[in-house]
């Protein structure tokens, strides 16, 4: 699923190529993935693109204040750009194209997604808080605003266990399930540790790895095409996605812990003590 560092990486790209271009054709090829009926997706036709922004992992293009195309790649969507914009007939439900923009200079972008569980969401809207998804963000984690005091109070008293508190875009917003395998590895903190009970020594880790896993992969994925942006966001994951391979810390095998449409991945000597979670895919099996 695309985070806070590729969704970065693809708004800089499309502030560098798509802001001061005029749209001359939206096409939907896969009418579930558009969420709203008025405006119209004509509507961007012929309006020209004034500025691409983040918010948590949702992509805002602007036509002015009161146009946006809104879009969330959910767990399996992409963006691809071309530089000449292909003038093949799209045909609803042949291929994983979504949405298709052409773009006044030749150029323009289609909206995919792969395999069947489709959740790639595209919204046209007078107001990016008219978007259900963004109305409820929590901070973003790299607004000066968000300090170490406002991080502390987001914790302060939840039991929640800290992995489900950074995924919970209601609370934090950006960070999906590989980053925060990632800051959890860097911090030398459990998945499982409970948020409201972390001390002050500990909250100062998670802080500060939250800080510098985000900033790093945020810069790695600057300047980068978006065709190149998954492999840049494999390379640098220390633990997630990388399970029976060796901790680059310490030289411990990363473990994996299943659930029912995802995996965590961790390693027990920096994080555990040492301890191996269960993996609770394998403990029904062996019932």
């Amino acid at each position: 699923m695309p985070e806070m560092p590729e969704v970065q990486g693809l708004t800089t790209f499309l502030d560098e190529r798509a802001v001061g271009r005029t749209i001359t054709r939206a096409t939907v090829a896969a009418i579930a993935a558009l969420k709203t009926y008025d405006p119209p997706i004509t509507a961007l036709q012929g309006r020209t693109i004034t500025a691409c922004a983040r918010l948590g992992k949702f992509v805002v293009l602007s036509c002015g204040d009161d146009l946006h195309l809104v879009f969330h790649l959910a767990k399996a969507g992409w963006l691809r750009w071309y530089d000449a914009l292909p003038t093949t007939l799209l045909k609803p439900g042949k291929s994983p194209i979504a949405l298709r923009i052409a773009l006044d200079d030749g150029s323009g972008f289609d909206l995919t997604e792969a395999g069947t569980k489709k959740s790639l969401a595209v919204s046209v809207v007078r107001d990016p808080q008219e978007v259900p998804g963004i109305a409820r963000l929590g901070p973003d984690p790299l607004d000066p605003a968000f300090t170490r005091e406002a991080f502390a109070a987001l914790l302060d008293e939840r039991r929640m266990q800290i992995k489900g508190l950074l995924r919970d875009q209601a609370v934090i917003a950006g960070i999906g399930n590989a980053y925060s395998d990632e800051i959890l590895h860097a911090a030398r903190m459990s998945p499982y540790a409970i948020a409201g009970k972390l001390d002050d020594a500990e909250i100062d880790r998670l802080f500060a790895a939250l800080r510098e896993t985000l900033t790093e992969a945020i810069a790695e994925a600057s300047g980068k095409p978006p065709a190149d942006l998954k492999d840049a966001k494999r390379r640098g994951m220390q633990v997630h996605a990388r399970r029976g391979e060796a901790c680059p810390v310490c030289g411990d095998t990363v473990r994996s812990v299943f659930f029912a449409d995802r995996s965590l991945e961790y390693c027990p000597t920096c994080q555990t003590g040492g301890k191996v979670l269960a993996d609770r895919r394998l403990s029904r099996l062996l019932k």
